[in-house]
């Protein structure tokens, strides 16, 4: 009963930020269908679907899309859905007989989503790569790590899922109001390089400012503010303090019982180093959960720095229900968060062509269409 609720998404299998994407529809609802190749793709980095928390809340059917009898089979998948997602190299789907043009010309209002890392063209979009070169690209890399040292890649989390397969779950969201509106479909190109851009945005603000240099970790907000980065406790741990404002400052000190002693001034850049140096001795005196406990209340803009394990567990996380178990796997719970039409997990992934007959079913197709399309190759169990 998610927002999405009625719509109905083909997704064709790929990694990363393709099934990201489907999995933020799915959570809001939308009957998203994955199109799986026969047998194990490898597609992944294993092929055990019960753990691939992105590829939850789907049905699936099977179709090998390099014959013609199954190109011809996800055209009549493609004519009943509101949006197709797809990530291949461009020019894949065009060669397959399955590009825009063709979809679009039998389903108008259809919302084609594009998934690359390049995007549909320019010098680069054959090229193969992933989120650390993508990202290397636009400059957020380098603006990534401590003075000094190399840029840091921050998981993928910046290239494939913030700026990838968010990105592309917006446009296709976008595109299918205006299509409600217009009654006209469109493509969506989402590539990373323009989604990691766009994630970027305030950087390039504080630039032309003159508020922000390229020189790595000498920034507000890249290890540079001794008051803006993570401190190892005494049990080898970290805590995290963001302490930016003068009044949350004020009260760091006051928690880390240094407000009486004479530091130098918070924006004293060319003493940031001497007030690292105090504050980095001052947290190994205290274990991590003994910090915790000295800012239990606080607006000093602190935090402990968690494992994945831990932060299951934390009595805030765990208050928010921000992570559920599905099946055997806990994981985060779907968000944002809606007050009349919540979204949900529906079911963990699906092994291939699991329930992919039901799904046909919800779809519109007939038992003899059903039939026509198993004929041309679409495999699907009950």
């Amino acid at each position: 009963m998610g927002p999405l609720s009625g719509l109905k998404i083909l997704e064709f299998e790929a990694i990363g930020p393709g099934p990201f994407c489907g999995m933020m529809l799915a959570d809001m609802g939308a009957d998203v269908l994955l199109l799986d190749r026969p047998g194990d793709s490898g597609l992944g980095l294993g092929s055990n679907r019960a753990t691939d928390v992105m590829m939850r809340g789907r049905r699936s059917v099977t179709l090998d899309l390099k014959s013609r009898e199954g190109v011809a089979a996800a055209l009549q998948l493609a004519d009943k859905a509101d949006a197709i997602i797809e990530g291949f190299r461009p020019g894949v789907m065009e060669r397959l007989g399955l590009g825009p043009d063709t979809l679009l010309a039998r389903n108008p209002k259809l919302v084609y989503g594009r998934m690359t890392g390049w995007g549909q063209e320019g010098p680069l979009s054959a090229r193969a790569g992933h989120d650390i070169n993508y990202i290397a690209l636009t400059g957020v890399l380098h603006a990534i790590g401590r003075k000094g040292e190399a840029p840091v890649p921050p998981l993928n989390l910046v290239g494939d899922f913030g700026g990838g397969g968010m990105l592309l779950a917006f446009g296709i969201a976008c595109g299918i109001i205006e299509a409600q509106r217009s009654g006209k479909g469109q493509v969506v190109d989402a590539a990373m390089v323009d989604g990691a851009s766009t994630l970027a945005a305030m950087f390039a603000g504080m630039m032309a400012r003159n508020q922000w240099n390229e020189t790595r970790g000498d920034n507000l907000l890249d290890t540079g503010a001794p008051w803006y980065d993570t401190y190892e406790t005494k049990d080898g741990k970290y805590v995290a303090i963001g302490a930016i404002e003068p009044k949350f400052y004020a009260e760091l000190l006051e928690r880390m019982g240094l407000a009486h002693e004479a530091l130098p001034k918070q924006n004293d850049r060319a003493r940031w180093p001497a007030l690292r140096e105090r504050f980095a001795a001052t947290f190994k005196t205290r274990t991590r959960d003994e910090w915790d406990s000295a800012f239990d209340g606080s607006d000093a803009c602190f935090a402990p720095v968690l494992t994945f394990s831990e932060a299951r567990s934390h009595p805030h996380m765990a208050g928010r229900g921000t992570f559920i178990d599905v099946g055997k796997v806990n994981q985060p719970a779907p968000s944002p968060r809606f007050s009349r039409t919540p979204g949900a997990v529906r079911g963990t992934a699906p092994e291939r062509g699991q329930r992919g007959r039901e799904a046909l079913a919800d779809w519109g197709f007939s038992a003899q269409e059903v039939e026509t399309l198993t004929n041309l190759g679409l495999g699907c169990v009950d």
